[in-house]
């Protein structure tokens, strides 16, 4: 995939794990973009590991799953790490 296909699926990636996990969360368009690649390198890396699958092209269903998944796990890791009870 190209830089652009990158950028698209980690804005797409991550404002998906944004809204199934819904909270106060930092950051705008470029932290979402971050977010979402991260995910796709963490949810790749998870597809290997764990189902034995990589990342396909850019418009392959496993790919946007995994990079979802990934960017979920990085959600879920902030919050448990930077959580603040008030």
């Amino acid at each position: 995939m190209g830089i652009i296909a990158w950028i698209v699926l980690g804005l797409i990636a991550g404002l998906i794990a944004k809204a199934l996990m819904p909270g106060k969360d930092p950051g705008g368009c470029i932290i979402t973009i971050l977010l979402g690649v991260a995910g796709a390198f963490v949810g790749g890396w998870v597809g290997k590991t764990l189902f034995h699958t990589q990342l396909g092209t850019f418009f392959d269903l496993r790919t946007w799953g995994l990079a979802i998944l990934g960017a979920l796990i990085i959600l879920a890791g902030y919050r448990l790490i930077f959580h603040r009870r008030d």
